[in-house]
């Protein structure tokens, strides 16, 4: 009967072990989880406090450049046209390069988000 007894009792040990791991991994996953939620939520709300601020940056800046190359060809319409292409010739590099960004993204986030 002491086999069985140490069998019984062995068994019953691996059982309160696996039982002990399962709920150590379900606590170390919500808690990586959670490191990931916040990481990215201030992520977010940094990107969207300083894009929004230099967005209205860059506009006032444009409104400037247009006014004074306006008045120095005197045509503010040519001013804001030239203004308007520099952001037309940006946009199409931008768009040419959306591979290494998309690339460089990746490989960005996949370090924070994998370790």
């Amino acid at each position: 009967m002491s086999v069985f007894d140490d069998i019984s009792h062995t068994t019953e040990k691996a059982s309160q072990v696996g039982e002990r791991y399962v709920k150590a991994s379900h606590q170390y996953f919500r808690l990586k989880i959670f490191q990931q939620l916040t990481l990215s939520l201030s992520l977010v709300t940094k990107v969207f406090a300083v894009g929004s601020l230099l967005f209205a940056g860059i506009v006032f800046l444009s409104f400037a450049a247009a006014l004074e190359i306006g008045n120095s060809l005197q045509s503010y319409a040519l001013g804001f046209l030239i203004v308007g292409g520099i952001y037309v010739v940006l946009a199409l590099l931008i768009y040419k390069l959306r591979t290494k960004f998309n690339a460089y993204i990746i490989k960005k986030v996949g370090l924070k988000f994998f370790n």
